[in-house]
């Protein structure tokens, strides 16, 4: 029989995990190609603007595998509706039987890639973090300060968006969880007072510029999975002394390396997998003056993950 769970079923049992964990072994797991991860499947819409994206595969030895399918529809919340949804197929890799479908409604999506922000801040945020600067209001941009609370001793944030009543919300929420938050439409403010700073947006150009930024500042960005968004400067990413991706075959087709490749200022072999910065202490952040970058476009191995100990947690 087909277990099917919803949403709140999902959230209980995803409450009770240790996330981090999961996501740095599957990220070690991949870099060591230890995976089964074809090319991201993708239908990207114009009116409304919107993307689809169909992410699957297996780790080798494991006796499940995971098909996700994640929406994002920014204008939706123009209407007051989510501009994320999505469900995630666990399969039986024996015998190709559906185990389960978990009706996350994105929401696993968003955990797991606010946790894969947070495995990049460890390795490579310096030990100082005077203030988190967060470019997005919305679910994402919550999603990574809450996910960075546990292992950055910082409780500064500085949140940039182009919607007042967003940024209101956000600072009121935020807040309720013991953060002190500033918010700000000015784009150069985040870089003027943060040294750790997150992009989450859906933007097709850059918000952040080289000259922006302070020594010593970790980046990640996590808005630009697909070839046509981008958040960042591409001098950015020619800058960085260490430049981190958690996929090297998709940093060849989207994110911020892609698009600093596609400038001409990036050369190809500069970046290193998340993974392999995890298995070795000597790539990641060596001094406070290093200018660092995590180019998170997402892999389908943090689903597969999330999904496997989701469902098991549930069968339970």
């Amino acid at each position: 029989m087909t277990a099917v769970y919803g949403m709140e079923e999902i959230r209980r049992a995803a409450d009770g995990l240790d996330v981090l964990p999961l996501i740095e072994e599957g990220f070690v797991a991949y870099s060591e190609g230890k995976c089964v991860v074809p090319p991201v499947g993708e239908l990207i819409f114009e009116e409304p603007p919107g993307d689809v994206h169909i992410k699957y595969g297996y780790i080798r030895g494991d006796d499940v595998y995971v098909i996700k399918i994640a929406s994002g529809f920014p204008d939706n919340r123009k209407h007051g509706r989510p501009s994320g949804d999505g469900l995630m197929l666990v399969f039986d890799s024996r015998t190709g039987g559906l185990i389960s479908i978990l009706q996350d409604r994105g929401y696993l999506t968003d955990l797991r890639t606010a946790a894969a922000g947070a495995v990049a801040a460890c390795c490579l945020a310096p030990r100082k973090v005077r203030a988190i600067g967060v470019f997005g209001a919305g679910v994402q941009g919550r999603m990574q300060v809450e996910a960075l609370m546990p292992v950055i001793d910082c409780r500064e944030v500085v949140v940039w968006g182009m919607d007042d009543k967003e940024l209101e919300a956000y600072k009121r929420d935020m807040e309720r969880k013991g953060l002190r938050v500033r918010t700000t439409r000015a784009a150069e403010d985040i870089g003027r007072s943060c040294n750790l700073i997150v992009t989450a947006t859906p933007s097709r150009e850059p918000l952040l510029f080289l000259n922006q930024i302070q020594p010593g500042t970790h980046i990640t960005a996590v808005g630009a999975d697909t070839a046509d968004k981008q958040e960042l400067d591409p001098a950015i990413a020619a800058a960085a002394d260490i430049c981190v991706v958690d996929s090297l075959p998709q940093s060849r087709l989207r994110g911020e390396v892609y698009r600093a490749q596609q400038a001409g200022v990036l050369k190809e072999g500069r970046a290193v997998e998340l993974g392999r910065v995890i298995s070795d202490p000597s790539l990641r952040r060596r001094n406070d003056r290093q200018l660092t970058l995590a180019d998170l476009t997402g892999v389908a191995v943090q689903d597969i993950q999330i999904a496997k100990a989701v469902t098991n947690a549930l069968r339970r």
